[in-house]
């Protein structure tokens, strides 16, 4: 490929390399977006516009379009229970088909990322949950183009090799016993069930029957023996943790029949997991801390099973690497005095790349209020807040929208995946998130009652929380914009598809959330005619 700047009257047929704003005698502002294949049209407005040099890329003889080079690749991975999805701006995704586990070997996505900068692909890690729909892996062309050599060398790399995939969950019948002691209260038992019920349904199976018996040796060999009749899997939960492997759940499994492969894991919370067999069936000792909806160890082991994994000792020791790492109040350890903490910050994400299909043709965002646009309005605001950077999040009309907010200091994120809907946008901004940010305000562009305070309100809210909690606008007690997300969400953010916004996530999700009463500002946005004209804004 050739790159390089080049006189506009040299550029026809060649690859627009940078996104380029031109102005009209009339005063209207148009774009050539990045990637554009320049005709004699084009050429025409620049030179009107006095544009006299562009920077272009022009394909060789045995290049591939960025495209091309995509979906080829992709369709040459040997790859289960995903979909591929079309190619844009050189980035073909995968999706789950169902929900799972996605597995993965690493030695094929290393290998392919070995051969060439030009070409990369990620994917979620090995034996991560997925929903069906899901994104699990993309392939990025870096360049527009890319030589077909490379693409070869990469496909005899992987020939015959399967790269990653979705095992789904496959229904099974889960038996329950749990042990009891006086010093248990039915409450907690009551609540474990329930508990377990819904971990069991999101993996396409059901609890099948439940039995609460003493905690006893002959008793629990008796339930055991009687409950493994009916159920695939069966998991027991000891009404006391396991101390020895002599204790009373290892020891009733064998009293049983059955086998004890294993007895803890390096996984925290999760330690006190015993894995046991009856009859070719699994038998789990679940640790205490799985009577919690929150992750653990014990979901590990589970989520592998249902999806018809088998569970070795040897897996289980290989989980310590990247295994949870998280303190239980009711027993902290002594630590070393730590630094002084640092201030919490936060990122802006503004979100400014939708379609304003509900204005009936114009552009909101660009409608005026006293005069100044209603995007550089919010950016302004934004930037008086407190909170850096602010990452102006571009799509529809980019071009456009990145004119009216020149000469102020805003990142900018193009959306090239702004039809897919909001969760792509809020993925774009999270890209331009420094590292060592604590969290990230969604703030949606067309909300011009908003002011720096109210934001400054929510940031310091984030930051008395030590910058662990969702932070949400609210009015009356009803939920608002923006939104503060932590840095704890980012990775479940990452994972987001479609038209939807981390709501889910947080009323979902063990994140606290602190509700900040800043006013009717935090319901009011722009979306028809009839709002902007009650927000006092004109179309330009």
């Amino acid at each position: 490929m050739i790159f390089g700047e080049v006189l506009v009257g040299e550029a026809e047929g060649a690859i627009l390399a940078h996104s380029v704003s031109v102005q009209s005698v009339s005063g209207h502002i148009s774009s050539l977006r990045k990637g554009h294949l320049l005709t004699r049209s084009d050429i025409e407005t620049l030179h009107a516009a006095g544009v006299s040099r562009v920077t272009v890329a022009r394909l060789e003889e045995t290049d591939i379009g960025e495209d091309d080079a995509a979906s080829r690749l992709a369709n040459e991975l040997e790859i289960a229970g995903v979909r591929i999805g079309p190619a844009s701006t050189g980035r073909v995704n995968f999706f789950a088909l169902e929900g799972g586990l996605f597995t993965v070997d690493p030695d094929v996505i290393d290998g392919i990322n070995a051969v060439d900068p030009a070409v990369t692909i990620a994917t979620l890690s090995d034996y991560d949950r997925v929903q069906s729909g899901q994104m699990v892996a993309t392939v990025k062309i870096i360049p527009f183009a890319v030589d077909a050599g490379i693409i070869e060398r990469i496909e005899k790399r992987i020939s015959g090799r399967a790269a990653f995939g979705v095992l789904p969950f496959r229904p099974q019948r889960v038996g329950l016993i749990q042990t009891v002691l006086p010093s248990v209260k039915p409450s907690v038992l009551d609540k474990t069930k329930r508990i377990m019920e819904a971990r069991i349904a999101r993996n396409a199976g059901t609890v099948c029957g439940e039995m609460r018996v003493a905690h006893r040796m002959a008793d629990l060999k008796e339930a055991i023996r009687q409950m493994q009749a009916a159920c695939d899997t069966l998991i027991v939960f000891g009404a006391s943790a396991v101390a020895d492997p002599a204790d009373i759940v290892p020891q009733a499994i064998r009293e049983a029949g059955g086998t004890v492969h294993h007895i803890g894991m390096p996984v925290d919370p999760g330690n006190l997991l015993i894995l046991g067999e009856l009859d070719g069936k699994p038998v789990i000792g679940a640790p205490g801390c799985a009577r919690s909806a929150k992750e653990n160890g014990f979901d590990w082991v589970l989520d592998r099973l249902m999806a018809g994994v088998e569970v070795t000792p040897q897996d289980i020791v290989g989980m310590g690497v990247g295994g949870l790492l998280m303190e239980i109040p009711s027993r902290p350890q002594p630590r070393q005095a730590e630094p002084a903490a640092r201030p919490v910050t936060v990122a802006i994400a503004l979100l400014a790349a939708g379609q304003s299909r509900r204005m009936g043709g114009p552009n909101k965002l660009l409608a005026r209020i006293d005069g100044e646009p209603i995007v550089r309005l919010s950016a302004r605001r934004a930037l008086a807040s407190g909170g850096s950077p602010v990452i102006a999040v571009l799509g529809h009309m980019a071009g456009e929208i990145e004119a009216a907010l020149s000469g102020l200091n805003v990142t900018t994120a193009i959306n090239g995946a702004y039809a897919v809907g909001i969760s792509s946008s809020i993925k774009a901004g999270l890209l331009h998130v420094p590292a060592d940010a604590d969290g990230m305000m969604v703030l949606l562009a067309d909300m011009p009652a908003l002011g720096p305070d109210h934001l400054k309100r929510l940031i310091d809210a984030f930051a008395k929380a030590g910058g662990s909690a969702v932070v949400r606008a609210s009015f009356d007690g009803k939920r608002g914009n923006p939104v503060i997300l932590p840095r704890s969400l980012f990775g479940a953010i990452e994972r987001l598809t479609g038209d939807v916004g981390a709501r889910h996530l947080i009323e979902t999700g063990d994140t606290p959330v602190i509700d900040v009463e800043i006013g009717p500002a935090a319901m009011v946005d722009v979306d028809t005619p009839d709002d902007l004209q009650t927000a006092g804004g004109v179309i330009a």
